[in-house]
């Protein structure tokens, strides 16, 4: 069985090259199972790995989430009651059972949010892969140069532990950069003497959250727009300016969440006219019953929390999307973009395809 290391930096589509990943290979007939030595739990009462249960649906494998994905662990885990020796147990025990078992070809192995997640207990992505023995596929989003450099650094830092690398896949990358990633950091990379295998330009489809994303995250009081949740947001706009300033503002900003005052009623109308994905009111600030009923006949959700807008935007930040069980538009896209931006001699050579 062939082990596969799916990693990247936070935000860089390790999930969905993973799923594309799995779903290409498995329409070639390979048998693929998917392992995540570290899940992530934001919150305490969340057990379940998201990336764990999606791989677990559409690979329809028999094993139990638990084995899939062994520890789970948040932001402050050293506050808890396990130790480097029961983490330790958890992820070879779990990663022991799934290699004995001799009816797959491919395990694609997929990283923790960032590469360094519990490298105090020594189980951040690069030691496992170490001991597991895998081949890394390393995903990234060039951003700007700077991102290049943390990508050809992951690349070095590997090469040095003698982990081989299988190649690098440039993710979700912006319209403002795709040309300059194709024709510079490309070359770049290929001249060091590190594989490229892919360009995959950004979608909304699949790196846009949605309303019910963002108000998973900010907790808030759903007034109005039940059944527009899952609307896309792909810019975020702060209304602190006057009415003709920011006209043009909104104008220009295409499926937006606009972050106001619940006060702000003048400037809650006018982005109603406008392309808006949602109204986020702060200050725990109820609005004027006419932006209420405006929203309900644009379908545009409107959440109210209590935090103060500078809160509210850093809560933002948090926001991810992530494709969900039985999203198949998704899915299908995901495994698209593998097949299609994808250049896979490498792994075919590596999985001894003739």
């Amino acid at each position: 069985m062939k082990k596969l290391y799916v990693m990247g930096a936070s935000g860089s589509g390790k999930t969905t090259v993973s799923l594309g990943l799995a779903m290409h290979l498995c329409s070639k007939g390979y048998k693929v199972k998917y392992f995540k030595p570290i899940g992530y739990s934001p919150w305490p009462t969340q057990k379940e790995d998201e990336d764990g249960l999606l791989l677990k649906d559409v690979l329809q494998t028999s094993c139990d989430l638990s084995s899939i994905v062994p520890v789970n662990v948040g932001p402050m885990y050293l506050s808890g009651r396990e130790n480097k020796e029961d983490y330790r147990k958890a992820v070879f025990e779990a990663f022991d059972r799934i290699k004995n078992e001799d009816d797959a070809d491919v395990l694609i192995v997929g990283g923790s949010t960032s590469p360094y997640i519990l490298a105090s207990q020594g189980l951040d992505c690069i030691s496992l892969a170490s001991e597991f023995e895998a081949s890394v596929l390393l995903t990234s989003v060039l951003k700007d140069d700077f991102s290049f450099d943390q990508t050809f650094f992951f690349n070095k830092h590997l090469e040095a532990l003698d982990i081989p690398v299988l190649g690098n896949i440039f993710n979700n990358t912006p319209l403002a950069t795709y040309e300059k990633t194709k024709g510079i950091h490309k070359v770049k990379m290929e001249e060091e003497g590190y594989n490229v295998l892919g360009i995959i330009p950004a979608m909304s489809e699949l790196t846009s959250p949605t309303v019910n994303e963002c108000l998973d995250v900010l907790g808030g009081e759903l007034l109005v727009g039940k059944d527009n949740l899952d609307k896309r947001v792909e810019d975020i706009v702060v209304g602190t300016m006057t009415i003709e300033s920011g006209l043009k503002y909104l104008r220009r900003s295409t499926n937006k969440a606009l972050i106001i005052g619940g006060d702000r009623s003048d400037l809650a109308l006018t982005a109603l006219e406008t392309s808006t994905s949602v109204l986020i009111l702060t200050g725990g600030l109820y609005p004027n019953v006419k932006v209420l009923s405006q929203a309900e006949e644009k379908n545009v959700p409107v959440i109210l929390v209590h935090y103060d807008t500078y809160t509210t935007v850093e809560k933002l930040h948090d926001v991810s999307t992530r494709i969900k069980p039985g999203n198949k538009e998704s899915m299908e896209l995901a495994r698209d973009n593998i097949k299609t931006y994808c250049d896979l001699d490498i792994l075919w050579d590596y999985l001894g395809e003739n």
